[in-house]
């Protein structure tokens, strides 16, 4: 790293982990990897990460929305109350509508849009990712066949790097870019805000 990156400083960032020194230490093992290396980057893949994975305490994505929750946040899949309420509360048929026939995925019925949901730190999504991340890590399709290993911590992290590396992150960090970085993450602006108190405070604290 091109600064001391310590202990304290996950600490403060990540308050609720209940583990900040082996996440520490996967950090400083992984992020140079990736040339996440200096305040500015390690403070963006901090940040987005926190956002998407709830502090790094939720390695899978929490699909568990109510009729209102799908009319807001997916409102392109659930147009009407009638057709929210058939899906609220089902995680697993809410994933196979939402991520069917896209990002490689099959349709609603193959049950890929659930196989293939959010995962690791980024939540990386869609069959398409999780074929192209398994070739990175293992050089074959284990992540197609097991794609729980990425609520591993270990490969949690990896997946998060290898996304922030092929869509270009690094660049946007040192842009200080929150919002064009959002949008390559999430497809949208959804949390934006959130994200960039994240980027804020994970800036002030790497910065002491």
């Amino acid at each position: 790293m091109d600064f001391e990156f310590r202990l304290d400083h996950v600490q403060h960032i990540l308050p609720r982990v209940k583990n900040p020194q082996e996440w520490h230490e996967s950090l400083l093992e992984v992020l140079p990897q990736y040339n996440i290396t200096d305040v500015a980057r390690t403070a963006a893949f901090m940040a987005q990460c926190a956002h998407e994975s709830g502090g790094f305490t939720m390695l899978s994505e929490n699909l568990n929305y109510s009729a209102q929750g799908l009319m807001g946040v997916f409102k392109k899949y659930f147009p009407t109350v009638e057709l929210a309420n058939a899906y609220a509360r089902q995680p697993e048929k809410i994933a196979n509508r939402v991520y069917g026939n896209r990002m490689g995925n099959g349709p609603e019925e193959s049950g890929d849009g659930y196989k293939f949901r959010g995962r690791g730190l980024i939540q990386l999504t869609g069959k398409d990712n999780y074929r192209r991340c398994s070739q990175f890590l293992f050089e074959d399709n284990t992540l197609l066949e097991k794609p729980d290993c990425l609520t591993h911590p270990y490969y949690a992290l990896h997946s998060a790097c290898w996304f922030w590396r092929v869509n270009k992150l690094n660049d946007l960090a040192d842009a200080q870019d929150i919002r064009m970085m959002t949008k390559r993450i999430n497809g949208g602006f959804i949390g934006l805000e959130d994200r960039v108190k994240h980027y804020n405070h994970a800036l002030e604290v790497l910065q002491t």
